[in-house]
């Protein structure tokens, strides 16, 4: 938040040049190490989340638009480890942390539906994983870490990163085919689901087809909360150039579910594949 100007006089002027420039009035740039900026009225926030480095991350921020892209790093971590940072967009409560209006939480018994479409700009070097982070919680609201189960929804990878834990199966849910990897984490369960082929989009990708494909497999219990959706970058190495163009994503209360991997709704397909 700026300074208060030594005077009146002062403080006029500053909220005067703000005014006249409209081009500018709704984007920043954040080169911190935790800063959030809430986009679209406070539907969606930004997060810049780099919790495991403190090397240079400069992220330019639309928060009319909620358009944010990675305009300086440099990551090199070794990509048989975490990833240095996850700048990213959420929609919910993020430990503690809440969105205005989400609809989350959400048992998963009660889900209705979940979808969301994602567009993406993705830079042909650099080792990295654009991918979904969806948080379940034992109960409703939490300040901590979730202490349910974690999903993640790689829509693309390169430079050789892997998700946590092992491959365990395959799988076509919501119409795409997918890579399955399972793991435990100290206090929470990890499953991950891999996009066979990459894209750099989705568009109305079914998420609740996906999570009643993981309460199936035993990684979600249904009785849990979905509480948080997330949207970003995992980076290893690199990371300029990554941008999350749109994003959405959209959950009710209805019937739930628990269902398998039959999926009767046409999908639309991925795309810069």
């Amino acid at each position: 938040m700026a300074a208060w100007a030594a005077t009146v006089a002062a403080l006029l002027l500053g909220a005067l040049m703000v005014v006249t420039q409209p081009a500018s009035a709704s984007t920043t740039t954040d080169c911190t190490q935790y800063g959030t900026t809430s986009l679209q009225g406070g539907e969606y926030t930004y997060q810049q989340n780099e919790w495991n480095s403190s090397d240079t991350q400069c992220v330019s921020v639309d928060n009319s638009s909620g358009a944010w892209s990675v305009t300086q790093a440099n990551f090199n971590t070794a990509t048989n480890g975490a990833p240095a940072t996850y700048p990213s967009v959420y929609k919910g409560c993020h430990w503690g942390a809440c969105t205005t209006g989400s609809g989350l939480p959400i048992q998963v018994s009660q889900l209705g539906s979940a979808t969301s479409s994602w567009s993406t700009t993705q830079p042909a070097s650099g080792a990295y994983d654009v991918a979904y982070d969806l948080w379940f919680n034992s109960t409703p609201t939490t300040d901590d870490q979730p202490d349910g189960t974690e999903v993640m929804i790689w829509l693309n990878h390169k430079g050789g990163v892997q998700p946590f834990g092992s491959q365990t199966a395959t799988a076509n849910v919501a119409g795409h085919g997918w890579d399955v990897w399972t793991g435990q984490q100290t206090s929470w369960k990890i499953i991950s689901y891999v996009l066979q082929g990459g894209g750099t989009s989705f568009s109305n990708l079914d998420v609740k087809a996906l999570i009643d494909d993981a309460v199936s497999r035993g990684s979600i219990n249904s009785a849990h909360y979905l509480i948080d959706a997330e949207a970003g970058f995992e980076i290893w190495q690199g990371g300029q150039g990554l941008a999350s163009n749109s994003f959405s994503f959209n959950a009710t209360k209805g019937s739930g579910g628990g269902g398998g991997t039959t999926d009767t709704t046409a999908p639309t397909a991925p795309t810069g594949l």
